[in-house]
């Protein structure tokens, strides 16, 4: 959430850059479930994703003297994420299986309601929704969790696996259809 007064990420990496802990303190903050649930379905493990996940911010905290404002934090920071799996499961030798199969861990989210049976209802659709996202093909995953969990434009996106701005629209498009015939709804 961005507050008037408040820096955008990009002063606050900047701020960063020229040696201010505090202004990585907010940019952690702000970014760190996003980017924790970005990981986490991207990948066959928690324990891996938690170590992908460290060493994104290792790289942004090492990539700070070198950083330029050019785009948008929340791109650069996901471009670096992406490249680490990328790096991830080519060291791997599952470069090839992870573009056809996907095995993300599933991540199951607990609300609290007060109605039991309201609550139970929502743990089903979440469990369903987590089903039908293994499902997708990694290439569409990526773009919809990209899109969904960190909040990203197309655009931003686009910039941040390097694939074109089309490309990326035919993926969320085919995973919007995917997930909704797979959740039960009309195409």
């Amino acid at each position: 959430m961005s507050y008037i007064n408040e820096p955008g990420d990009k002063e606050l990496m900047l701020r960063y850059r020229d040696g201010s802990a505090d202004a990585f303190a907010t940019l952690y903050a702000r970014h760190k479930a996003a980017l924790y649930r970005f990981m986490l379905r991207s990948c066959e493990s928690k324990a891996v994703a938690e170590e992908l996940y460290q060493d994104v911010w290792v790289n942004v905290i090492n990539a700070r003297a070198k950083y330029k404002a050019t785009a948008k934090f929340s791109t650069w920071l996901y471009c670096i994420a992406n490249n680490r799996l990328v790096d991830h499961y080519r060291k791997q030798g599952k470069w090839d299986e992870y573009l056809v199969d996907d095995d993300s861990e599933h991540c199951a989210v607990a609300a609290s309601f007060e109605q039991p049976e309201q609550q139970a209802d929502i743990n089903q659709q979440i469990e369903r929704l987590m089903h039908c996202l293994k499902q997708l093909p990694p290439p569409q995953r990526q773009v919809f969790l990209l899109k969904e969990e960190a909040g990203l434009a197309l655009d931003a996106i686009a910039a941040s696996i390097g694939a074109g701005r089309e490309a990326v629209k035919s993926r969320m498009r085919y995973a919007l259809v995917k997930l909704r015939l797979c959740m039960g709804g009309e195409h």
